[in-house]
């Protein structure tokens, strides 16, 4: 069982000890601490461990953006992703609701199909040769 709640700055570490990139990166550790900060980033537990985290902004035209969804790499696949995305779309404040992944990313590709997210348009040359793919979900009647 999942549960969510926001993160804390006690989750920063956690977070960063699965996320191989804030490993390696202190520009990713940095965005980490400002989104918790911000109270824009969100942990999933399973039984009170942190097993992922999402960042959810409203700096994308002033609509929903979910900037970030991480999971351990130990809990994919097993509907910690799925929880996550419905809590942020439950508290998104706006009518249309994006996200983004790329190109090389199916396993988000499909999550996000499997939600009902729309293929919204593609970005080309933030990561060198994986384009990013931008998706929309539209959550309230007649945004779309």
């Amino acid at each position: 069982m999942f549960s969510i709640r926001p993160a804390e700055v006690r989750d920063i570490d956690a977070i960063c000890a699965f996320d191989h990139l804030a490993q390696q990166n202190s520009q990713r550790r940095a965005f980490i601490e400002r989104s918790v900060e911000a109270g824009n980033c969100f942990v999933v537990e399973a039984d009170r461990q942190v097993v992922g985290y999402a960042v959810l902004e409203y700096t994308f035209y002033e609509q929903g953006f979910i900037s970030m969804l991480y999971i351990h790499p130990k809990h994919r696949r097993q509907g910690a992703g799925s929880v996550m995305m419905h809590h942020l779309e439950s508290i998104c404040q706006t009518p249309k609701l994006f996200t983004s992944t790329n190109l090389s990313n199916s396993p988000m590709q499909s999550l996000l199909a499997k939600l009902g997210y729309k293929l919204s348009g593609v970005i080309h040359h933030l990561d060198e040769d994986d384009p990013e793919l931008v998706y929309v979900k539209f959550l309230k009647q007649g945004a779309g």
